[in-house]
This record gives structure tokens, C-alpha cells and sequence, in this order.
């Protein structure tokens, strides 16, 4: 968005220093890196547990920066400095000001799994029938929200921003700055499980808190599968939209088939005709992902009959279920990120693959607390119980979903743990042959995308 210097000033209540600037030009690019700053740019110096973006500002000059957000003078700068009191809440204010005078529509997305996805979907469905802006990336928190919002174009109407927590209360925050219109809920699991003394109950409040800060006009758009999520639609006054596979959902799957490069369906709405699709999404979850995409777009009045091109068109994200062949081998990268519900989706996209052996490589699972023991041996049994020909673990917890896996039948050089993932790729550059199809999926911290590269040199 552009916003003028004056503009920002004003909403954001800063005290002018520095070198001199022009009141009515106009800003359009936003930043809190230094080493991203483009000609014009405004540059919050935020602080942070390792860098201070003070350090950065008397270097804004030389990438002709147009002016520095900080908390005190920086003496040595050439440029425009607005001085608050905090720059992370002036980042926040002038957000929220831009909000209210864009007047746009805000579609709100947050779920355990599923909701980069998801967004990008709905970003791309709306585009059907609307200019829509979308957050870039995983710019979900509450710094990245208020930048999302500010790098929408001046002549969109729609926003899809994405929305992550770790801990409640977050959501409710992020709400107040965005203030959604719709509320898209993919589902509840145990993600950041370690925040919530009350386990999965305190996690689904948390993400309730979207629905809850929906005005009464507002649309819940809330998957019907996943039995928390679908109860919210009774604390929203307003109308509610059920996705999913269930029979009683508004926005539902049918004749699903399944395979190796993404999925066929038709899709049944109570307000519009049986429509076929055919998506590169692969799994039930990559369906669930684009139904909740087809329900955002009819909740903007754009009718499935119009999206069948764009969920054809639909792209992979990096490390997000990429798929690809090396050697004979089949991989699917989904090394992004990880918890129990995705763990068990890929499972399961894994075991309909063809191939003559199926291993899963899977990183610890971070952030679940007391649950971690428990939720990783679960899923070392469901591995065993879908046919899984070797299971991989790296890392910490990951050895729990080792042990079970080899307790639940798995043999001893099939069931193995690695302390790091570059262990575990120079075992798989030997132990991989051709014919097999392996799954690589891990929390963001543990990085096993390194295992892909030892052990097929990507």
C-alpha cells in the first residue's frame, strides 16, 4: 500500500528527525531488514533476541531508503528518522491504520496444518473474480501480519493473510490489526502443544479466537472433519461454511480418487451444481486444503463452476510435498515443517505411491511438551500398521517413533535412529536403491532436508 510520509507520521504518532523529508510522498515498500531495502523503502528497526535494526540504519542511505522507523535518534544516519516509542507497535499501528483505510476484504487463515497451503489456495481462487493480495510466504506472526498487510497493492480487494500461534491470546492479536471478515480454520491438532497445560482443548481455544473476532456479518469457513473445528460455527452469529469429505458439509469432496501426482474430485454444494475437479494437491489433506479454498471463494460470491482452471493451475510449494524422481528413487519433500496430523497425512500419501519398498524419514516433532514421547510413538505405530518398509527417525524424540515402529514388528535394520539428518542421508545413499518412494518430513529445526542432499545430492 501507499502511504504518505505525513500519513505515517500521523497514524503512528512519531516525533520527526533527522535529515530532511517530504510530507506528501508517498511510501509503497516496507521493511525490517536491512538487507532487503529498495529505493524508497521504509525501514522499521526492530529489535530483536539477536540484532538490533538500530545497527542498520546508517547504512539505509546508500539503498536511498526514505525513511527509518526507530526508538531514539540514530545520530549517524542520513536519512528521515520518525522516533516512537517502540517500533514493533508503530509497525502494528500503521498496519491497523492502513486496515481501516483500505476497506478491503480480509480473509483470516490459521489451522495446525495446512495453512500455507490453504492461503495460497484461496489466494489463487479469488484471483478468479477479484484483484487479491496474500502473505508472502509464512509472514504469520506478529510482525509478519502487520508487513503482509502493509505489501498489499493499492488496487486489490480481497487479502488472504495468513494467521500462526504458539500461544493463546496471539490470534486475538493478530485479529485486532487484520480484522477479518472470514475466518478459515483448516484444523486443530498438536502443534506448539508444549504452551497448552490443557492439551488439544487449550490449542483449539486458541484458534477459536479467529471465529470469536469475526464481526456478526462475517463468514466462518470451518472444516467439517475435524469435530472441534466444526463445533465453532455455534459462537458465530454469522453464517458458517462447512468444508470436507463429511456428508453434511456445504463444500464437500465426492468420488474421490487419489494418486501419485495430485487428486480427481467432484465437488457438491448446497448452492451450486456438481462441479469435477482435478487439483495437483496430492493426499486427502491437499483436497481438504483446496475445499476450503472453493467455500472462501464462494463466500465472495465467485461459484465453483469459475475456479476449475485455477485449482487445475494450483502449484506445490517448496518442501511442501514436492515430488520428484532421482536414480529410480521417489521423494517427497515435505520437510517444511511437521506435527502429528501432517505426519499422518503424508503416511498415508505415501503408502497409496507405487513402489517396491516405502520409507519415511521423519525429523523430530518440536514444540510438544509432555506429549512428545506419546504423539511420536503414535506415530511409529501408525507407520508399522500402513505397510511402511523402514522407518527413519532424526533427532531427539524422533528415537520414541523408532522404538515403537520396531516394536509393533518392524525389523532392527529397518527401524533406525540418527542423531542429525546428515547421518541419517550417508545411511540412506546405500540403503536407498531403485523402485523405492521415501517421505522426508521434519519440524523446521531439525532441518532434514540435509538428509535429502546426502543421500541423493540435492
Amino acid at each position: 500500500m501507499t502511504i504518505s510520509i505525513q500519513a505515517i507520521c500521523d497514524a503512528i504518532g512519531a516525533a520527526p528527525a533527522g535529515a530532511p523529508y517530504d510530507p506528501a510522498h508517498g511510501i509503497d515498500g516496507w521493511s525490517i531488514d536491512s538487507r532487503t531495502i529498495n529505493p524508497g523503502d521504509c525501514f522499521f528497526a526492530l529489535r530483536g533476541p539477536t540484532h538490533d535494526g538500530h545497527a542498520f540504519v546508517p547504512a539505509l542511505a546508500e539503498n536511498q531508503a526514505a525513511l527509518a522507523i526507530v526508538d531514539h535518534v540514530v545520530e549517524a544516519a542520513a536519512v528521515p528518522q520518525f522516533v516512537v516509542p517502540d517500533t514493533l507497535v508503530a509497525l502494528q499501528q500503521l498496519a491497523r491504520w492502513s486496515r481501516a483505510h483500505w476497506g478491503g476484504t480480509v480473509v483470516g487463515v490459521t489451522g495446525s496444518a495446512g495453512k500455507t497451503t490453504t492461503k495460497d489456495a484461496i489466494a489463487a481462487l479469488l484471483s478468479v473474480g477479484i484483484r487479491t493480495g496474500r502473505t508472502i510466504g509464512n509472514y504469520n506472526n506478529h510482525f509478519g501480519v502487520p508487513l503482509s498487510l502493509l505489501r498489499l497493492p493499492d488496487d486489490c480487494r480481497a487479502a488472504v493473510i495468513e494467521m500462526g500461534m504458539n500461544h493463546a491470546g496471539e490470534i486475538r492479536q493478530l485479529c485486532d490489526i487484520a480484522k477479518p471478515d472470514i475466518g478459515v480454520i483448516t484444523n486443530v491438532g498438536w502443534a506448539h502443544a508444549e504452551n497448552f497445560p490443557d492439551g488439544i482443548s487449550g490449542i483449539a481455544l486458541a484458534k477459536r479466537e479467529l471465529i470469536e473476532s469475526l464481526p456478526p456479518a462475517g463468514t466462518a469457513i470451518l472444516n467439517a472433519d475435524d469435530p472441534r473445528v466444526r463445533e465453532f460455527r455455534h459462537i458465530h452469529p454469522g453464517r458458517s461454511l462447512l468444508f470436507g469429505f463429511a456428508a453434511d458439509a456445504d463444500v464437500r469432496a465426492e468420488d474421490l480418487q487419489l494418486s501419485p501426482d495430485g487428486a480427481r474430485f467432484v465437488c457438491r454444494s448446497l448452492a451450486h451444481e456438481a462441479i469435477a475437479f482435478r487439483s495437483p494437491l496430492a493426499g486427502r489433506h491437499g483436497v481438504s486444503n483446496v475445499l476450503a479454498a472453493i467455500a472462501a471463494a464462494e463466500a465472495m460470491h465467485i461459484a465453483p463452476a469459475r475456479l476449475v482452471d485455477a485449482v487445475h493451475n494450483l502449484s506445490v510449494g517448496k518442501m511442501r510435498g514436492e515430488r520428484f524422481e532421482k536414480n529410480g528413487i521417489t521423494v517427497i519433500n515435505d520437510c517444511y515443517n511437521s506435527n502429528p496430523e501432517a505426519v499422518r497425512s503424508m503416511i498415508e500419501l505415501l503408502r497409496g505411491t507405487p513402489a517396491s519398498r516405502r520409507i519415511v524419514v521423519l525429523g523430530e516433532m518440536l514444540e510438544l511438551g509432555r506429549e512428545a514421547e506419546p504423539l511420536h510413538r503414535g506415530l511409529g505405530q501408525f507407520a508399522a500398521e500402513q505397510g511402511i518398509h523402514a522407518v527413519i527417525g532424526i533427532r531427539g524424540a524422533a528415537r520414541f517413533l523408532v522404538d515403537q515402529a520396531g516394536e509393533a514388528g518392524l525389523s532392527d535394520s529397518a527401524a533406525s535412529f540418527f542423531e542429525s539428518p546428515e547421518a541419517a542421508g550417508d545411511f540412506l545413499r546405500d540403503y536407498l536403491r531403485p523402485g523405492d518412494a521415501v517421505l522426508f518430513k521434519g519440524s523446521r529445526g531439525v532441518q532434514v532436508e540435509k538428509a535429502i542432499e546426502r543421500a541423493l545430492g540435492n
